[in-house]
């Protein structure tokens, strides 16, 4: 008896078209009252909640909506004496919120606020005997913090020049993470997903080393992502969310095989997902939105050309503009 594919249908009265000054509205809104509950019950994610939101508004050309300079202040109060960042002022540093930190940094132009030396050192540190990264001081490894290292050193500055980290031995982990189906999953054995492939891909794509992938093997499996919805999903079986609008679409894109998917049907899907009353985007049409999904939303609609947006880079998740003024850039293949 075959499976029965789980997916969701579109109503008929979805939103068809891009709400840009509602998400613009939505977001801006979003934490103005401290005291609210969700707000307060997040603030464990605080730092990348900043992230989200802030390349969300700036992806929509309004980043004057935001308070520039709470922001800075807020960042440079969650750096700690060993130089990794934590989510709030009160919490642990991760490496995890130290890439948050330096991402809205970057867009901010502010890097000079910080421990930059202190901040590398915290990264280094968490460099294990094998090549992989630990998240933070209790030790738990995963592909994410690999990406995390790198993207982090990269903006930086120091990864080519002065590199604190074993690059080697970083990329010969991530490729020990290499299933036969041609993705990764968060260590060694562990099976294949659109997340842990987007670190993976970008891992590579940063350093240079994206011919050890099979990306027609890689390609088609996260081309059978998409389901008939036109979303798409993080591992077989599963439904489809939003927010795999940029984990499996940034992937295709560094692998040049954006044209691989029904962008149409795709696009629809994250439209249908948007809240046409308070503005912002579900994980997928009916929930509940929320900042995580509005920001991968919007950055999978600029992937797909979304002309009202600007131009996204795909290992990143930044605006491409903020990496041309830093002189950052990584490897992308050609379209095949």
């Amino acid at each position: 008896m075959g499976s029965v594919v789980k997916d969701v249908a579109l109503k008929e009265d979805a939103p068809q078209t891009f709400l840009l000054e509602k998400h613009i509205e939505y977001i801006a809104a979003y934490g103005a009252n401290k005291e609210d509950y969700e707000y307060c019950m997040t603030e464990y994610l605080r730092l990348s909640g900043i992230y989200w939101g802030l390349t969300a508004v700036d992806l929509m050309h309004s980043r004057n909506r935001m308070n520039e300079n709470e922001i800075v202040e807020f960042v440079v109060s969650c750096q700690k004496e060993c130089g990794g960042f934590g989510p709030a002022p009160a919490h642990d540093p991760s490496i995890l919120y130290t890439l948050s930190a330096v991402q809205v940094l970057c867009m901010l132009d502010k890097l000079d606020k910080i421990h930059i030396d202190k901040a590398v050192a915290f990264i280094a540190g968490l460099q294990n005997k094998d090549g992989s990264f630990s998240g933070d001081k209790w030790g738990e490894v995963d592909t994410r913090f690999s990406f995390c290292a790198v993207a982090a050193l990269s903006l930086v500055g120091r990864l080519w020049s002065d590199c604190p980290i074993n690059i080697e031995k970083c990329v010969e982990f991530i490729l020990s993470c290499m299933n036969f189906d041609g993705g990764f999953g968060c260590r060694p054995g562990s099976e294949s997903h659109s997340g842990q492939i987007y670190c993976c891909v970008g891992v590579l794509s940063i350093l240079r080393e994206l011919h050890h992938i099979d990306d027609g093997l890689l390609g088609w499996w996260l081309c059978e992502r998409q389901l008939p919805s036109g979303g798409l999903n993080g591992r077989p079986e599963k439904l489809p969310d939003v927010c795999y609008s940029w984990w499996v679409l940034s992937s295709l894109a560094i692998l040049g095989k954006l044209h691989w998917i029904d962008k149409h049907k795709l696009k629809m899907f994250i439209l249908a997902s948007q809240d046409n009353e308070t503005g912002g985007i579900a994980d997928r049409p009916g929930d509940m939105v929320d900042p995580f999904h509005t920001l991968f939303g919007i950055a999978g609609l600029s992937l797909l050309g979304e002309t009202s947006l600007k131009q996204i880079n795909p290992v990143y998740c930044m605006p491409q503009d903020v990496l041309n003024k830093l002189g950052v850039n990584a490897q992308i293949l050609d379209s095949q």
